[in-house]
């Protein structure tokens, strides 16, 4: 074996330290040669590993080097390799910081030399205190720039299919923690690496039983076949990286676990999608709250990889094109969220370990084809690229030792930025408005006020309360900026060259349905409030007295719970809703205000307390005539086999609501005879046409199994099929018209309202093309068409929701009736009242004031933006349409999205409520 000098500085090996030359793993050189497919593909910063004697590469660990074709690893061989590292390995640890869904661990590995390795807890606690100026002075912040080193966090395996930076990240561990050469030592010195190797456990795991059972024996790329499984985490698909702002799936908290606990100052989240290597920086609109110094260090750092790429000699290196910088929801965003820097690179992956020969003469970026020439990629890849595993890791791999070298060449530069943009938010919390965030604590949902302070909290921002219950957000804190942006509204520039990569709007008291005052002064007494330590819950109470019970009802998100837990707890309870104003004492109950006889004291007492709720106590008790009772539905949710992403949303909303569900597929459309197993069959959103929702996953791939194995043990949850080909076709929708025509009622989500509306269930619905609106998802008014329906309980007639694009539906004139909610304040053209002469009869019309009797009008868009919103004004929104005996409740936009618009999922709940009740 042929020795190289790598260094002169002496190495440590094990606990003692040995000065010889190290020697280079040149079987593992060789086999990188081999699996790279080009020589430009190979720079040299990748080669060279060192054979260490008492620490075990990856080819010695798992037999095989990384990136070999064929080779995927689950994640107890990639945590089982760490483990072994940690044990070897002075220079590294490996932490727990959070449990899946499913119970699979998620796990932090810390880098460093052997000092800083000894001193975790003095570097975490230097950059706590660079994190907040308030407690670090100027004079302090300079002390601890000279002591302080920054921390580098890497971000692996969030999209379970970009396979390759688990894998990746192996290898550069095993580097980092080995290799003597001068820039590897100069990163392990002076700089505090953190790897999450695998962000989402379940879905890695899923994902490579996949590939060994399917993807490994496929020869084109473009064959049309599944690249992964149907399922990634037991709730969320690729929106997993959309979870910023609830923070409600485990990988998310996770993520911020690690962010809270070492304050980074640089985060790099790992993905592949694009050729061959980008490296984000948007191309705008930045988000309006991140700090220019942040926008500044995207471009330098962006810049700096590029040119150290080229300097090997590889191609395909660019940044700009793709992505903008404008929503704030991402996982790296709780980097550009408080304070630090939230990057991504896009490399080309395969979707495993296969190669292939792909063609990028259709790829397009901000307009341009991925091949050419242009100031953003001065080396363009070729149009067809024959591209292998180990390409996608050499890619990978140079690009984060590129950046980590550029954080131990600029660690003081990058550690003074940290710092500084805390004082810049602090400043502007001191000198421009608004100063202040009120949430008054009279609200027609408090519990949704107590959710939005504690998820203000779960963002780290500051919020104080005072002894009537309101609470404060004080802007004169480090994260001034992103409490602006949480709760102000977003004015997307309508002029954007490029579309947005993501939803545009967030103000979360629109989505949350929670009154929030704006302050430009601070006018009220600060020393009289408390800063809130822990979550804030709302303390539901009973008012009156009597035997009668009543939820006065204001579309709460917790009613619909709060009745099924009433029935399990007392099986006599018998429940009303009003359909008419009731007033009880000095009360005025709305209709949608349930009424609730038989309830016990204590349940009375643990109901409000539980549910957040406040009950009324009242004598007199409404007639029959008023109200109609609570049939409280079996409800299933449909889910197909080709796109699970918001079908899981669904489901992870019904879960934390306490909602019980059944979970149901093609195969119960096929059997029929559902009306004996359910009463409503809610179909989420889902991409699709109307043949994609008839035969599904295409039959000529099956038999596909999706179930656990011996042999594939991670399939099969959270649900399970002998074959995922195929769809319901044309007997399930059959059978789905069936259940609806002997009493049942099917409520559809945006685009899967085709599944009703285009296959023949009902006729009433015509698809609508609203010519040239651009509709990304933003904050619109709507208007209630049927104020007296129950599907609107509990709401105003005109309020806000949240849209994005999706397909719009009409009915006839002669049905408009069916049209509950409409989009904007105004009726469409033909609906509106004819003002001209009549031959034949006195004009009828000619006292009528033509002036505007409803005042200024309601803009459209509350938050975001909208193109050529006036050929939506006036469309369907929601719609309840008889079918048989039954109905289809059909939205137009998505209530259920992300588990984050929860002002508007009561829709859904009043549907569950009244399901038996929705018409004549």
């Amino acid at each position: 074996m042929q020795f190289k000098r790598i260094g002169a500085l002496a190495f440590l090996l094990g606990f003692g330290l040995y000065a010889q030359a190290q020697t280079i793993d040149e079987a593992y050189n060789q086999k990188i040669k081999e699996y790279t497919t080009d020589t430009r593909f190979l720079p040299a910063s990748v080669l060279n590993l060192v054979d260490h004697p008492s620490i075990p590469s990856p080819s010695k660990h798992f037999g095989q080097i990384i990136g070999a074709p064929g080779v995927m690893h689950h994640t107890q061989d990639i945590y089982g390799y760490y483990q072994t590292l940690a044990k070897a390995s002075p220079y590294l640890q490996i932490k727990q910081v959070e449990t899946t869904e499913e119970g699979r661990p998620i796990y932090m590995i810390v880098i460093g030399n052997e000092e800083s390795i000894s001193n975790l807890d003095k570097y975490k606690g230097y950059m706590d205190r660079l994190a907040d100026p308030r407690k670090t002075d100027s004079q302090a912040a300079e002390e601890i720039f000279e002591q302080a080193k920054p921390v580098y966090y890497l971000n692996g395996g969030l999209h379970s299919t970009e396979m390759g930076s688990p894998e990746m990240l192996m290898e550069l561990a095993y580097r980092l923690i080995t290799s003597e050469e001068k820039s590897i030592k100069q990163i392990r010195d002076k700089v505090i690496i953190l790897i999450n190797p695998v962000s989402e456990p379940d879905g890695r795991d899923k994902v490579v039983d996949w590939y060994h059972r399917y993807s490994k024996h496929r020869t084109e790329w473009e064959d049309g076949f599944p690249r992964s499984a149907p399922y990634w985490g037991k709730y969320v698909y690729h929106d997993n990286n959309r979870d910023g702002l609830q923070v409600s799936q485990a990988l998310t908290k996770a993520i911020f676990n690690i962010f809270y606990e070492w304050h980074p100052t640089v985060m790099l989240d790992l993905h592949e999608s694009v050729p061959l290597l980008y490296i984000s920086t948007g191309t705008g609109p930045y988000n309006e709250q991140v700090d220019p110094v942040t926008i500044g260090e995207w471009q330098i750092m962006a810049n700096h990889d590029i040119t150290t790429l080229a300097a090997q000699g590889m191609p395909g290196a660019f940044t700009w094109a793709f992505y903008d910088g404008w929503w704030p929801g991402y996982g790296i965003w709780v980097a550009n969220n408080h304070n630090s820097n939230g990057r991504f690179y896009e490399t080309f992956g395969n979707a495993g370990a296969n190669t292939y020969l792909r063609d990028l003469s259709n790829a397009r970026y901000a307009g341009d084809p991925a091949t050419t020439r242009e100031w953003y990629r001065p080396d363009p890849p070729t149009e067809k690229v024959y591209w292998s595993a180990r390409n996608n890791v050499n890619y990978m791999q140079a690009g984060v030792l590129a950046s980590l070298t550029y954080a131990a060449q600029n660690g003081e530069q990058l550690l003074r930025n940290f710092y500084q943009k805390g004082v810049n938010s602090i400043r502007k919390g001191t000198s421009e408005g608004p100063r202040a965030y009120m949430i008054p604590a009279d609200q027609r949902d408090p519990a949704m006020a107590a959710y939005l302070v504690n998820q203000l909290r779960a963002q780290a921002i500051e919020v104080h309360g005072d002894k009537d219950g309101n609470y404060y957000v004080l802007l004169d804190q480090p994260y001034r900026n992103l409490a602006v942006s949480l709760l102000s509204e977003q004015n997307y520039p309508k002029d954007a060259k490029f579309p947005p990569y993501d939803d545009i709007a967030w103000t979360l008291s629109y989505l949350y349905g929670v009154d929030v005052k704006a302050k430009d002064s601070i006018d009220f007494d600060r020393s009289q409030l408390t800063l809130i330590a822990e979550d804030a819950k709302y303390a539901g109470k009973v008012n009156g007295s009597g035997s009668n019970y009543f939820i006065s009802y204001s579309a709460q998100n917790t009613v619909l719970p709060a009745l099924y837990w009433i029935k399990d707890q007392n099986k006599s309870a018998e429940m009303q809703v009003l359909e008419n104003e009731f007033v009880s004492g000095s009360d005025t109950l709305k209709a949608g205000s349930i009424w609730i006889k038989d309830l016990s004291s204590s349940q009375a007492d643990e109901l409000t307390k539980k549910f957040e709720l406040d009950l009324l106590r009242g004598g007199k008790a409404p007639s029959n005539e008023e109200t109609h009772p609570v049939t409280l539905p079996r409800v299933a949710i449909y889910h197909n086999w080709f796109y699970t992403q918001d079908e899981g949303w669904s489901r992870y909303t019904f879960d934390q609501r306490g909602i019980p569900y059944t979970s149901i597929d093609k195969d119960d459309l096929k059997a029929g005879n559902l009306n004996s197993r359910f009463d409503v069959i809610l179909v989420p959103r889902s991409r699709g046409e109307a043949s994609d929702f008839i035969h599904g996953v295409d039959s000529r791939f099956g038999p596909m199994p999706y179930t656990k194995t011996a042999e594939f043990p991670h399939h099969g949850f959270p649900d399970s099929t002998p074959d995922m080909t195929g769809g319901p076709g044309f007997t399930g929708i059959e059978n789905l018209k069936k259940f609806i025509e002997a009493g049942g009622l099917v409520i559809t989500l945006d685009n899967s309202t085709k599944m009703v509306a285009e296959t023949g269930i009902t006729r009433d619905l015509e698809p609508y093309t609203a010519s040239g609106l651009f509709h990304p998802g933003s904050v619109v008014t709507v208007k209630a068409k049927d104020s007296s329906s129950p599907l609107l309980y509990g709401y105003p007639e005109v309020f806000s929701i949240f849209r994005g694009n999706g397909p719009l539906y009409r009915v006839d004139l002669a049905k408009r009736d069916e049209m509950v909610l409409m989009y904007g304040t105004k009726v469409l053209k033909d609906e509106e009242p004819y003002t001209g002469p009549i031959m034949g009869m006195e004009n009828p019309n000619k006292k009528l004031d033509k002036k505007d009797s409803e005042g200024k009008p309601v803009p459209y868009v509350r938050s975001g933006m909208v193109r050529n919103e006036q050929t939506i004004i006036g469309q369907g929104g929601i719609f309840n349409i008889p079918v048989g005996k039954g109905r289809v409740v059909a939205f137009t936009f998505d209530p259920l999205h992300r588990y984050l618009n929860h002002h508007d999922a009561p829709l859904v709940w009043n549907a569950l409520i009244n399901w038996n009740h929705l018409g004549d």
